[in-house]
């Protein structure tokens, strides 16, 4: 641990943020307060295309999805002493499990939302307890229990269910479980840049694709027209429409192993954290995974999605190289203050499905395309029989939906493919250990 953390927490739950006008700023330091409003927004930019289009998915009203990503963002950030550096988005994990949970056709807002909703309170609850875990005896078990080869294997399957009908109303923020590899040395900044540069692109280009379709279809007639009488009828300052969740058995196991991705996302979003700032992070894990999972909870009690960190503030922070934990105060308060425009909300849903479809096509593409750079990264071997087994485990579990039932309890594609891959992995590991 290094001394600067030792010394910032002996002074109190919150650093004394420094100002500071040039070179690398640091979590316990600041820009100008004119910059750091302006570093804020341009988190909050970032960060935007996944946190409103991730919902849409799911039939989840985008207005309260970015309400809750501000107010989850807030927890965060008291939770671990504004210490940590992060945004908390909307978690694309939940998009398979949530749609078949609550049957969404993927056709305007989701029936059944409530069932859904039940399911994302109970992978926080999972979630709050590995966190309370953690935090009293270290996250060494998690790393043995989820090796690289097995979160590659949940991240490549993890998108396939997701395609329903063509319903790709979608931009995922490509999200890297940046872990430790077979040495102990964590992954290097140039992948974190590489796959939030990505992402990035994907969202600008979602913005070019709007103003094409524009012009094709509203000016010069060649489609269908995007209709804008929802954006005129809004108003421009109105409640958010929240929505409590209700419980159901089914609902509850087939969304609760969801937990288990959102650790390994947030662990690896920590470590790189750490490699980037020079600066171990590790005395913080628990009260993050705490954070994230008392945000998730608060978010389903109102109607919100799941929520979890996203790689495209890593890549703003990498490029950049302001890491103050102020800037994400400012995104989490214009968030929440966005969240109390309809007319905002109508401009979203005004977003032409064809646009968002062509986009998801790639971006889900990439998201199994994490699992295979996970592996090279961590140079997963192959060859050995313990690796091979719980990949090809997780894929095809995945892959083909595979749903256990066991009475009135059933257990989906998701949650047979990760803890199948675990069980296994640790299985073999006992074997071989034996022998």
């Amino acid at each position: 641990m290094s001394t600067v953390i030792q010394s910032n927490t002996q002074n109190g739950h919150f650093p004394h943020w420094k100002l500071k006008t040039g070179g690398v700023i640091m979590p316990d330091e600041r820009l100008s307060w004119v910059q750091t409003i302006v570093s804020g927004l341009q988190h909050g930019v970032a960060m935007a295309g996944g946190t409103i289009i991730a919902p849409l998915i799911m039939g989840f009203d985008p207005n309260l999805a970015l309400f809750f990503s501000g107010v989850g963002t807030l927890i965060f950030f008291l939770m671990v002493g504004g210490r940590v550096p992060s945004y908390l988005g909307s978690s694309f994990s939940f998009i398979a499990v949530v749609i078949a949970a609550s049957a969404y056709s993927g056709h305007g807002p989701n029936p059944n939302l409530d069932v859904a909703l039940g399911g994302v309170v109970a992978a926080g609850v999972l979630y709050g307890i590995i966190a309370l875990i953690v935090m009293q005896s270290g996250v060494g078990w998690v790393d043995r229990l989820m090796p690289p080869v097995v979160t590659g294997g949940g991240r490549g399957h993890r998108a396939q269910p997701c395609s329903r009908g063509g319903q790709g109303r979608e931009r995922e923020p490509v999200r890297c479980v940046y872990r430790t590899d077979h040495r102990g040395h964590c992954w290097s900044s140039r992948g974190i840049g590489s796959w939030a540069v990505a992402a990035a692109a994907g969202y600008y280009r979602c913005h070019c694709r709007y103003l094409l379709y524009l012009l094709l279809a509203n000016v010069l007639g060649l489609g269908k027209p995007i209709d804008y009488a929802a954006l005129a009828a809004a108003p421009w300052i109105g409640l958010p429409k929240f929505t409590a969740p209700s419980f159901h058995a089914n609902a509850v196991f087939l969304i609760a192993p969801v937990a288990i991705i959102l650790v390994a996302e947030n662990l690896g979003h920590i470590k790189a954290i750490g490699a980037m700032t020079g600066r171990s992070l590790d005395p913080f894990l628990g009260r993050a995974f705490l954070g994230d999972s008392l945000a998730t909870i608060v978010s389903a009690l109102g109607g919100g999605p799941g929520v979890t960190t996203y790689a495209e503030n890593i890549g703003v922070m990498a490029a950049t190289r302001v890491y103050s934990t102020l800037l994400f105060v400012v995104a989490a308060v214009v968030s929440i203050l966005l969240g109390f425009s309809p007319k905002f909300g109508a401009l979203i849903l005004s977003i032409p499905g064809p646009v968002i479809g062509g986009l998801s096509l790639v971006l889900f593409g990439l998201i199994a395309a994490m699992a295979g750079r996970i592996w090279v990264e961590n140079r997963v071997d192959f060859s050995n029989p313990q690796n091979l087994i719980a990949v090809a485990t997780a894929l095809t579990a995945g892959a083909g939906d595979l749903t256990l039932k066991f009475g009135s309890f059933t257990m989906g594609g998701i949650g047979t493919a990760t803890f199948g891959a675990i069980i296994l992995y640790q299985i073999f590991g006992w074997s071989k250990a034996k022998d």
